[in-house]
């Protein structure tokens, strides 16, 4: 203001007062809350930095409470089963179970791979179960000698036998001869020889022979390769098998119902056994017992019949 009273004019083009402008400590400006400014005091300033930090602390503390309830909780990791502490009898019980659907009888067989090579995986597991295992299973299946599967096995030079390494035969107790198929033409392969390996078989104390017909029977006239021709393969191969297994004690024999203990085939096997003094057993089969063979059925031709009616013999006596 001029001297007078009078007012002094000022001119708009210098703008605003250059006074500085209050703040209020209790409304916090973004640039005041941020940084610091020289035109706000130090007591504007630790308030509204413990806003802040207040402020800071509680986002952190609920972000990381949502993060800590959105993860999912760490997987428990399982304890293996001891199974190798477990009582000798029980693991072999589990064997048991785990080869409960092979066959009794063991043959080359293009399902095998699908039904046994699966169940033998467990004996990649350790050596001990290798060896519970493998004597397990060898020791409670028979194995036929040569092949009777028909197919791309049936004429192998090489039977499971002799696919099977020497431990292996070692824990065998059963064998089965399977004689019939082939009966015109036996396959090449059936011969006893060293490779067979059944000087191996230390533990197998009983063979099964079962007998699926008897070329000897008038059926097969007309169709046989000779007369009493697999008769005597049968003999002679039943009597090699019979040499290299000297642990043998005893013979089951067994039979589909078309063949008769009384015909040319039995009775020539049981002749080959009864010659090395071993004991001759009956299977389940046949049905077979110590007593002689069922009576013959003949079987009426028409001419038969015809005859009978004209001397008046009953047809049914």
């Amino acid at each position: 203001m001029a001297r007078g009273g009078r007012k002094t004019a000022v001119s708009r083009s210098l703008g605003a007062s250059l006074a500085p402008t209050p703040v209020s400590s209790t409304v916090p400006t973004p640039l005041s809350s941020a940084y610091p400014s020289t035109y706000a005091s130090e007591v504007e300033w630790d308030s509204n930095s413990e806003l802040m930090v207040a402020s800071m602390a509680s986002l952190d503390l609920g972000d990381m409470s949502m993060v800590t309830s959105n993860r999912k909780a760490k997987p428990v990791k399982a304890k293996p089963f001891p199974f190798l502490e477990l009582p000798s009898e029980l693991r072999c019980k589990i064997y048991d179970f785990h080869f409960g659907n092979v066959d009794e009888v063991l043959d080359l067989d293009p399902a095998n791979y699908k039904n046994v090579h699966n169940k033998l995986r467990i004996l990649r597991v350790c050596r001990t179960i290798y060896a519970e295992a493998s004597h397990q299973f060898y020791s409670t299946h028979a194995v036929r000698i040569f092949p009777c599967h028909p197919g791309r096995f049936f004429k192998t030079k090489k039977p499971l036998l002799a696919r099977l390494n020497r431990r292996q035969r070692s824990c065998l107790t059963s064998l089965e001869l399977r004689l019939g198929p082939g009966w015109n033409r036996p396959p090449r392969g059936w011969v006893v020889n060293e490779a067979l390996g059944l000087k191996d078989c230390v533990n197998v104390r009983h063979l099964t022979v079962f007998v699926e017909c008897d070329p000897s029977d008038g059926v097969f006239n007309g169709f046989r390769r000779g007369e009493g021709f697999y008769e005597g393969f049968s003999r002679g191969l039943l009597s090699e098998v019979l040499a290299e297994m000297p642990h043998l004690d005893r013979v089951y024999f067994d039979a589909w119902s078309s063949v008769k203990k009384s015909g040319a085939m039995m009775q020539g096997l049981l002749e080959v056994v009864s010659c090395r003094g071993l004991k001759i057993c009956w299977g389940r089969e046949r049905g077979w017992t110590d007593q002689d063979d069922e009576p013959e059925v003949k079987i009426l031709t028409l001419e038969d019949i015809m005859g009978m009616i004209a001397k008046d013999i009953p047809v049914m006596a």
